[in-house]
């Protein structure tokens, strides 16, 4: 498989690192750059740098189209590979299909953590299949893996009109928003022992525990 990705000859991915083989796959949605950093379509990748500097991940390194760390997750060690798509948001199929081929993995073992416009601020689910609604990085990971993957959707609200949508996530996270974003960071990273473990229900109630969402929708009028 490593020979049709254009790798060349690579050690097996089992033991291309300490700790046997990558056994779960995190992979925010974003875009890459400076530019985008910290908009509220890039709240995947921002769930990331909170979890590779909580778990003491490997440093990231570019991989497969993506930037990748390896590393391990809450008593029971779970092998994890971070991933951010550097394919644009739009394109994190193409990218996570490079990762998933490589380490032999199936949808079944890949959680994408992504923005939802249709979520109130500061709201959380995670589910398993199910169609796009709309986001287009979602379809190209079904385009290219099927539905069977879980998404933890992190809600950031709907700024009321469809034509303010796209300037709505492309703007950075206001100074408001961060009362309620930052403490859903935390809280997803903290929970992530219980996705690790295949306890998608008690993940979802601990963040939800951890940081309760805003009582009121703090929709931004623009």
């Amino acid at each position: 498989m490593s020979g049709l990705l254009g790798l060349g000859t690579q050690p097996d991915p089992a033991n291309s690192e300490e700790g046997g083989p990558i056994v779960l796959i995190l992979s925010g949605q974003g875009n890459p750059g400076e530019k985008y950093a910290k908009n509220r379509h890039n709240a995947g990748f921002l769930v990331l740098d909170e979890i590779h500097a909580a778990y003491g991940f490997q440093p990231w390194r570019s991989k497969f189209e993506s930037e990748i760390a390896e590393g391990f997750v809450g008593p029971d060690r779970v092998k994890t590979l971070l991933v951010k798509p550097q394919t644009f948001y739009n394109e994190t199929g193409r990218a996570l299909s490079k990762v998933a081929q490589f380490y032999k993995l199936s949808a079944d073992d890949i959680v994408v953590l992504h923005d939802e416009i249709d979520l109130a601020p500061g709201r959380l689910r995670l589910k398993q299949g199910g169609g796009h609604s709309g986001n287009n990085g979602i379809r190209s990971m079904i385009a290219h893996f099927g539905e069977n993957f879980r998404r933890v959707r992190i809600g950031v609200g709907h700024p009321g009109d469809k034509s303010r949508v796209m300037p709505y996530v492309l703007s950075d996270f206001s100074k408001a928003d961060h009362d309620w974003f930052d403490p859903l960071v935390k809280a997803i990273s903290d929970a992530l022992p219980f996705l690790a473990g295949g306890n998608d229900e008690r993940f979802q109630t601990e963040v939800m525990r951890l940081a309760p969402a805003p009582k009121n929708d703090p929709k931004q009028q623009r």
